[in-house]
C-alpha cells in the first residue's frame, strides 16, 4: 500500500469513525436499531454542499447540515413513539424518502466542491499537504466528537439515557421520560452521522446521492471490530475504539483489494464488509470457549 492509499484510508476511517460513533449510540445505548444513517449520512453531505455552492460559509454549513441530518432522526423516532410504527420499518420509511430529499436539496444527483472553500480552506496557508492536512483535520474532528460523547454519557442526562436502553420500564419507573431520551438520542446519533457526511464531501470534493449507501453496515463493523479487539471497559474506551475499529476496518479492506494474489476488486466491498463483520462476530465466541475448555482443563 502506497503512502498516499494508506493516508486516503487513514481520512476515511476517522470519518466514519463518527458514523461508528453515532451508530453506537442507537444500537448499543438505546437499543434502537436505526437505520436511517444510511439516508443521513447523504443528508448532512448533501445540505452542507448545497450551502457552500450558494456562498454561504462552509463552518455554517456543515452546522446546518449536520442538524439536518438530526432532524432525520427526529422524525424516525416521532415515527416510532408517536405512531408505534416498528423501529426498523419507520427507520426505512425515513431512508426511503430521504433519498428524494437530498436529490431535492442538490438538485441533481451530485454536487462538486472543487472549486469551493471548504472548512479545510483556513488551514490551507499553514504551508502542510493536502494530503497530511485532510488526515489531522478530520482525526482532530473525531478525537474531539469522541471525547465530547464519552463526557455526555458520563453525564446525569446521559447515564438516564444508557438507562433507557437497558431496561425502559425500570427507567420509567424511576422518573426518567423515556420518549425525551430516545428523540435526543436519535438526534444525536444522525447528527453525528451527518456531521461525518459534511466532512466526506468537503474532504472528497463532491457530494452524491448514493454516497450513504451501506453506511450502517460500515458503521456496525467498525462498533464490532473495536469492542472485539478493544473490549468495554469503560465508556472512553468504546467510544474510541469505535474510531480504531474504523481505521482498522478500512485498513484491512485496503489490504484486501490491494493485495493481488486474493484477486479481489472494488466492487467485491461489501463482500469483504460481510466477511470481516462475521469474523468480528464468531471471534469472540471461540475465544471464550477456548478459554472454557482451557480452564476445564486446568480443574482436570
Amino acid at each position: 500500500m502506497s503512502l498516499y492509499a494508506f493516508l486516503g484510508t487513514l481520512e476515511i476511517g476517522f470519518i466514519y469513525g463518527l458514523v461508528a460513533m453515532g451508530v453506537y449510540l442507537t444500537f448499543r445505548i438505546l437499543d434502537f436499531p436505526d437505520l436511517t444513517v444510511d439516508g443521513s449520512f447523504t443528508l448532512g453531505a448533501a445540505t452542507t454542499a448545497a450551502l457552500i455552492v450558494s456562498g454561504v460559509n462552509p463552518y455554517l454549513s456543515t452546522l446546518l447540515g449536520t442538524l439536518a441530518a438530526a432532524s432525520a432522526g427526529i422524525v424516525t423516532a416521532w415515527l416510532n413513539l408517536r405512531f408505534n410504527i416498528l423501529h426498523l420499518l419507520a427507520s426505512i420509511l425515513t431512508m426511503t424518502a430521504l433519498y428524494t430529499i437530498n436529490l431535492r436539496v442538490m438538485g441533481k444527483p451530485n454536487l462538486s466542491l472543487i472549486m469551493e472553500p471548504t472548512v479545510l480552506t483556513p488551514f490551507e496557508d499553514l504551508g502542510i499537504p493536502a494530503m497530511y492536512l485532510k488526515v489531522i483535520f478530520v482525526a482532530i474532528c473525531a478525537v474531539i466528537g469522541g471525547l465530547l460523547l464519552s463526557w455526555f454519557l458520563y453525564t446525569q442526562y446521559g447515564l438516564a439515557m444508557r438507562a433507557v436502553g437497558s431496561n425502559k420500564r425500570m427507567a420509567q419507573a424511576n422518573g426518567i421520560v423515556v420518549k425525551e431520551k430516545v428523540y435526543v438520542g436519535l438526534a444525536l446519533s444522525n447528527g453525528l452521522v451527518g456531521l461525518a457526511g459534511a466532512l466526506f464531501a468537503q474532504t472528497s470534493g463532491f457530494a452524491d446521492s448514493t454516497m450513504g449507501i451501506g453506511t450502517i453496515v460500515v458503521g456496525l463493523a467498525a462498533v464490532i471490530i473495536g469492542e472485539s479487539i478493544f473490549g468495554t471497559k469503560s465508556m472512553l474506551v468504546v467510544v474510541l475504539s469505535c474510531i480504531l475499529g474504523s481505521i482498522l476496518y478500512r485498513i484491512a479492506v485496503s489490504m484486501a483489494l490491494n493485495a493481488d494474489f486474493l484477486g479481489f476488486q472494488a466492487s467485491d466491498l461489501n463482500l469483504l464488509t460481510a466477511v470481516l463483520v462475521t469474523l468480528s462476530l464468531i471471534f469472540p465466541k471461540l475465544r471464550s470457549e477456548y478459554k472454557a475448555k482451557k480452564a476445564k482443563r486446568k480443574k482436570v
